[in-house]
């Protein structure tokens, strides 16, 4: 057994980041790979930002997963590749739905 002092349990903090809750769905997540050839100096983060906002109900994840530049590539460019998952709360995405997003 134990004893547990409830006075002795600081206060969360005035300022703590709550977690959000958890979105699930019982329907299949879809994932596509996209890769783009762009300037060197442009961040991979304005292209994840930009991914993410072309459809915010479907698009639930946006993943970097590689950069390249070298052989084969201009100079001053380079392929970046991100993963996008797409999956609807309330139903299964058929393929004219997916098509949509990737043109977007």
């Amino acid at each position: 057994g134990f004893e547990l002092a409830l006075d002795s349990i600081p206060l969360p903090k005035a300022r703590s980041r709550a977690k959000t809750p958890l979105h699930s769905s019982d329907y299949p997540a879809v994932e596509r790979d996209f890769a783009c050839v762009v300037e060197s100096g442009v961040p991979a983060a304005s292209l994840i930002r930009a991914v993410s906002n072309a459809d915010k109900q479907l698009i639930r994840d946006v993943c970097l997963f590689d950069v390249y530049s070298g052989k084969g590539m201009e100079d001053g460019r380079k392929s970046v590749a991100l993963r996008v998952t797409l999956q609807a709360g309330d139903r299964t995405l058929n393929e004219a739905e997916i098509t949509a997003v990737q043109q977007a």
